[in-house]
């Protein structure tokens, strides 16, 4: 590290530079000093992650998970709650949490769960989880019931915590498991349609306005869902989102009859995804998170109709992103590093301190998911060209990865 020269990414406060060597870095602003062909960027944060422990560890862990996140330059995420026991209590929280200070390498924020069971019947325990939660989330289902989502909107806003909303209408998805357009038609599949999504995010924004409370979208991944999102935000309402990187580099054409192409939102058309790259650009997504989903091979392995939701990205977003969005011109570097590192901080409340991580931005290669530290393997990305590979990542002043 001490014979380095790089682009530092950074505050001009937190990044020591003697002779264009980086030699310490802390406290962000995101200025940019130009350099030769390594990048030295804040740590990254996903606010939207699955580790599946407890419950599930034959699909990731802790560590498996955190070791991954590394690798992809992450030094902190936020793991949803569909886990086994579902932490909806002190008690069960608590199983997640031993499970994180035991095996997390980076810093790992669970969040808890808004109903019990996340069944949408009964509200979890807010009170005595909120201390030790990012925010409370039934990610993987939508919560049906309108004034169960008022009364956990109510009760969150009295704990200072943020409502991280997995929005689906159960109603409207009528057995679909990919997008319900032209590839759906053309090839037999059962859609899921663009109202099932977009739908639930506008009865929860009008909840919020009624409320108050700090709400969040997850992967949104509609035209309709940007455009109610962005009306919102022009009124004034304590909103934010995310999208994934598949989302704004995919679309329903790159299908195939496989698996790994099988996650929930689905891909969905050409014109969602440009109005997805739109409010990037405008400001009404404010954050690329990866939805990093990891399952067995076999549950990957049976088709689109029959595999499980879900896909790993969390070692390949920032190449993915680098490659397909900055290198191409559709944004600039420093508007990545805001989506994955700025944004998502200073929404959730996570302190970068001295984390940071180190990129070869000039380093081509091939995605091979038998290279995934992650225990999951499941990408649509497979065999994509890309830019970028992780040198280092410090976490705490600990070097958690090298590739060197």
């Amino acid at each position: 590290m001490t014979n380095l020269k790089a682009k530092v990414i950074t505050g001009s406060a937190g990044v020591a530079v003697s002779n264009g060597i980086c030699a310490a870095i802390s406290s962000p602003d995101f200025s940019c000093f130009n350099s030769s062909r390594y990048a030295v960027f804040p740590g990254f944060c996903d606010v939207h992650v699955h580790f599946r422990e407890p419950g599930f560890s034959y699909k990731e862990t802790i560590r498996s998970g955190s070791y991954a996140s590394a690798r992809g330059g992450y030094t902190a995420v936020c793991t949803m709650p569909n886990l086994n026991p579902v932490p909806d209590s002190v008690e069960h929280l608590n199983q997640q949490l031993d499970l994180i200070e035991e095996a997390g390498i980076i810093h790992v924020y669970p969040y808890g769960a808004i109903t019990v069971g996340e069944k949408g019947e009964t509200l979890a325990d807010l009170e005595g989880m909120a201390s030790n939660v990012i925010g409370f989330s039934d990610d993987g289902r939508g919560v049906q019931s309108d004034e169960m989502m008022r009364q956990a909107m109510i009760r969150a806003k009295k704990l200072g915590k943020m409502i991280v909303a997995h929005c689906e209408v159960n109603e409207l998805l009528r057995g679909g498991y990919i997008h319900d357009g032209e590839y759906a038609k053309a090839h037999g599949h059962k859609g899921i349609c663009s109202e099932s999504e977009w739908l639930q995010i506008e009865r929860d924004l009008k909840l919020v306005e009624e409320i108050g409370c700090a709400y969040h979208v997850c992967h949104i991944s509609t035209k309709e869902s940007v455009e109610v999102i962005r009306q919102a935000k022009a009124r004034g309402v304590d909103v934010t989102c995310e999208t994934g990187p598949h989302y704004l580099v995919m679309d329903d054409s790159y299908l195939q009859e496989d698996g790994r192409f099988k996650m929930n939102p689905p891909l969905r058309s050409k014109e969602d995804r440009d109005a997805l790259v739109q409010g990037i650009l405008d400001g009404t997504i404010d954050m690329i998170a990866t939805d990093h989903a990891p399952h067995s091979a076999e549950e990957k392995s049976r088709g689109l109709a029959k595999s499980a939701f879900g896909v790993v990205g969390i070692e390949t977003a920032f190449p993915i992103c680098y490659t397909y969005l900055v290198k191409t011109g559709v944004i600039t570097l420093e508007k990545l590093i805001d989506l994955l590192v700025k944004n998502p901080r200073e929404r959730f409340g996570i302190e970068n301190g001295s984390d940071f991580t180190v990129w070869d931005l000039e380093e081509e290669s091939t995605v091979d998911p038998a290279d995934f530290l992650s225990m999951g393997k499941a990408t649509p990305f497979a065999g994509w060209k890309i830019c970028g590979k992780c040198v280092a990542t410090v976490c705490d002043g600990k070097l958690v990865y090298t590739s060197l």
